[in-house]
């Protein structure tokens, strides 16, 4: 079998984590940290595109990595414009938006299908991909409408992670996604719960700074009239309130900690308000998983419960209170992106999938 190399980057806040595999075997699996001194000189974070790129190719210089092995780069997809499922190669009209397009919403994703084309472009033969970005949308069109047409629901969620999860539980049973109908809870900073149709995910709660359960700094759907209120109060600005959505919202504005491996234990350890939270944010995922039934006419092959609290067993143990009369509970415990990223590459380079143009 031939043997690919493939560099995966994949940009975080504080971090740029890289990897190189050949084929599925990792080689090299790194978190470059960034302090927040490195990076105050950059007034966002497009600015840190050269500094980003530099510190990967100087982190494969120093493990010993011959770069111009590589056969294929795959970057993070970050806040591009709704897209189907599936692997896209870098282009132009990509890397415009990814410069162009997150306003706002910054976030250090957009620069790896950048950081991944330049490295490419660098190597003879190298191609350079995206998978399954956070913008990935499906949503079946009844499950866009709300009460206001002004505010339709939008699909912004862990892609990557539960197509990778979805993907290798039909492996695990030897059938295909497409084949399968599935409910995959991930459960990370933010949650995202999703029901999977035959390999499309037809409705998913907005796990940016939306709707659905509140997770360990987010808070989810709110009371409407009291949040336009509040909005109003005069009490906060337009940045106070989006911060209250998401970064201290969720276990974060109940307990003062977005670590919910340190709300359980205190919950454990007999406080009671914190085992109250732990308990209402489980409930509530719950009920997003419910719903998700009905979305799948009660027709559900699996549950599939991922993310780093998926490792929580004192969360996960309410979750399955409410969930286990579905049956097929299967608990994917934490996050592998980077495999994710290269598996959804490799396929590409062995023509297993075809590459879609963005």
């Amino acid at each position: 079998m031939e043997k690919f190399k493939i560099l995966v980057v994949n940009p975080g806040s504080t971090s740029t984590k890289i990897a190189v595999y050949e084929n599925i075997k990792s080689v090299l699996l790194k978190t470059l940290r960034h302090s927040s001194e490195e990076l105050a000189p950059f007034k966002d974070i497009p600015s840190q595109y050269e500094f980003r790129k530099k510190a990967v190719l100087d982190e494969l210089e120093t493990a010993g990595i011959e770069v111009n092995e590589i056969n294929a780069v795959v970057g993070r997809g970050g806040l591009l414009r709704p897209i189907p499922s599936g692997v896209y190669e870098v282009n132009e009209t990509m890397k415009n938006d990814l410069k162009n397009r997150s306003g706002k919403q910054q976030h250090a994703s957009n620069l790896g299908g950048l950081i991944a084309d330049d490295i490419a472009k660098s190597i003879h033969g190298a191609r350079a991909f995206i998978a399954d970005p956070v913008v990935v949308d499906e949503l079946h069109e009844v499950a866009r409408i709300t009460g206001l047409p002004e505010l339709p629901r939008t699909s912004v969620f862990h892609a990557l992670n539960q197509k990778a999860v979805a993907r290798n539980y039909a492996r695990s049973v030897e059938k295909k996604y497409e084949d399968l109908n599935l409910i995959v809870a991930h459960l990370g900073g933010g949650i995202s719960v999703g029901a999977h149709l035959k390999g499309q995910i037809v409705d998913v709660n907005n796990a940016l700074d939306g709707y659905g359960p509140f997770s360990p700094e987010r808070a989810g759907t709110l009371p409407s009239g009291a949040l336009v209120d509040m909005c109003f109060s005069g009490k906060f600005s337009h940045d106070e309130m989006r911060k209250k959505v998401t970064g201290n919202g969720g276990l974060m504005a109940h307990l003062g900690t977005n670590q919910a491996h340190e709300a359980s234990r205190r919950a454990q350890e007999g406080e009671k308000n914190a085992e109250l939270v732990i308990h209402a944010m489980a409930y509530q995922v719950a009920k997003a998983v419910g719903g998700c039934v009905s979305v799948l006419q009660g027709q559900v092959d699996a549950v599939l419960i991922t993310g780093g609290m998926a490792q929580n067993d004192f969360v996960v143990g309410f979750i399955r209170k409410y969930i286990d009369w579905i049956g097929n509970i299967k608990i994917y415990p934490g996050e592998d992106e980077m495999s994710a990223l290269a598996m959804n590459a490799l396929e590409v380079l062995r023509g297993e999938r075809d590459a879609k143009i963005y």
